[in-house]
């Protein structure tokens, strides 16, 4: 019934000549967003969560168990990028403190912290979570 409710829809739009198409079950999201305007452009602004990954307190694993660990975190980071809550995820270049980043795209800092808490790296203490807000245009992407 939804799907035949969709199509009528879709039909009488394009028959009455209008551009607009609905999508009738497309989630909606609580997402912290504000816009501005600039001339003649107006700008979207999400509110993403940046993860800092910094060198736990707890680094004297054997190679095996680094290994292991290394394992399931990249398991962990996969999961997060599958599940949408990820945008970018990488690890920094010969930082003293800092291992890597994520950039979480959730509705809150505790949700995007808790969920960068779950890492087995974190659990293990070779990893710490530092999370801050950080401001983007609304479906940024890399260049």
């Amino acid at each position: 019934m939804k799907t035949l409710f969709g199509i009528l829809t879709v039909v009488i739009l394009f028959s009455c000549g209008s551009n607009t198409v609905i999508y009738p079950d497309k989630p909606k999201t609580n997402h912290e967003t504000f816009s501005y305007k600039e001339g003649d452009t107006t700008y979207v602004m999400q509110k993403y969560f940046l993860v800092m990954l910094k060198k736990g307190p707890n680094r004297e694993h054997s190679k095996e168990e680094a290994a292991e660990i290394q394992k399931k975190h990249m398991e962990h980071i996969n999961w997060l990028a599958k599940t949408n809550k990820i945008s970018v995820a990488g690890p920094s270049d010969k930082h003293e403190t800092i291992s890597g980043f994520l950039l979480f795209n959730t509705e809150t800092m505790k949700e995007a912290d808790s969920l960068a808490k779950l890492d087995p790296a974190v659990k293990a203490g070779r990893l710490v979570v530092e999370t801050v807000p950080w401001w983007a245009a609304k479906g940024s992407k890399l260049k």
